[in-house]
């Protein structure tokens, strides 16, 4: 009997320290290709390209609704937003926006997404069962990037031409605060704690750093040549910045703010985010129409996959299936 508990023990610990990586098994990696109209869907499993979908309109951004489980791929060109299903991969409907749509993101509950109009400076919101437009919030120049709080709460909009950050209360749709930051923000990303906020200006080739509470800024690094966005790995501790004109990624300190080291990646590197594993990032090179997968304990290139003409993936294009 007592033999036959320490191999049940034995077995339960084998079977335990493969859950992390069956967790992750059916999570996948949607590849906004602007050139080539379409997105291409990597099983991150493997690392393999496994379908092409035709989205016309030169899709750009992208979010993924985990609760639903549907992609939102933005169509500067399409007037809007296309709809994926993450199961089979097929377009499920089109919404119309307008012809500015570029940085969406969806909320943590699934129910709401958000889409920044480049060219008439707001953010159209539409819930996530029939796509009805709920309201148009107005905010700074030619918003791109979006951020949602872990809470469920804000919504943080980059306003590029601005040079602005605002913080807008999603109870109420109003903005609470405006922030400067550095020239020209783009990319934002939020910490799994929703203290601080990193958002990476492209014209003045850093990143800048602000509290999420009042958007106090803490700080500010240098980093490579016009960056894009940025991502968080291993439990916070590092942030990965794409460097466009760079062909690199810097990978910063957030203890010390300090960048460690510059990755070379693919030519023109823009959309990046962490795998759920929170070891694995994943670069879309829109010059090289690759994705750069980064071992982000060793700071290596992993893995260079082919994808397509123009990849540029802005926003969260990671899905978690469990």
């Amino acid at each position: 009997m007592k033999s036959s508990m320490i191999i049940l023990a034995i077995i339960l610990l084998f079977v335990s320290s493969l859950l992390p990586s069956l967790a992750f098994a059916s999570s996948y990696a949607f590849i906004s290709n602007q050139l080539d109209n379409n997105v291409s869907v990597i099983d991150t499993a493997n690392n393999q390209v496994i379908e092409t979908v035709t989205v016309t309109g030169k899709p750009v951004g992208v979010a993924v609704n985990r609760q639903k489980s549907e992609v939102y791929i933005s169509t500067p060109i399409g007037d809007g937003f296309s709809v994926l299903d993450a199961n089979d991969f097929k377009i499920k409907r089109k919404v119309t926006t307008s012809n500015g749509a570029l940085g969406i993101v969806s909320d943590h509950q699934g129910e709401r997404v958000f889409v920044a109009d480049w060219y008439e400076n707001n953010i159209a919101v539409f819930d996530t069962y029939n796509f009805q437009l709920l309201t148009t919030i107005k905010v700074g120049k030619s918003p791109s990037g979006m951020a949602i709080s872990p809470d469920n709460r804000w919504l943080y909009v980059a306003n590029r031409v601005d040079d602005t950050v605002s913080q807008i209360d999603l109870n109420t749709f109003k903005i609470r605060n405006t922030t400067k930051v550095g020239t020209h923000p783009f990319g934002i990303t939020i910490d799994q704690d929703g203290d601080r906020i990193y958002v990476s200006n492209v014209e003045s080739d850093d990143v800048s750093i602000l509290t999420t509470a009042s958007l106090k800024r803490v700080g500010k690094v240098k980093v490579g040549s016009r960056p894009y966005a940025s991502a968080l790995a291993l439990h916070d501790t590092l942030l990965f910045v794409t460097n466009q004109d760079d062909t690199t990624v810097s990978v910063i300190d957030t203890q010390t703010l300090t960048e460690l080291r510059q990755i070379e990646v693919g030519e023109k590197p823009e959309g990046i985010i962490t795998h759920p594993d929170d070891e694995r990032v994943y670069v879309a090179n829109w010059f090289d129409g690759t994705v750069s997968v980064i071992d982000a304990k060793n700071l290596t290139v992993t893995k260079t996959i082919k994808t397509g003409d123009g990849s540029r993936a802005f926003g969260q294009f990671i899905s978690q299936q469990r």
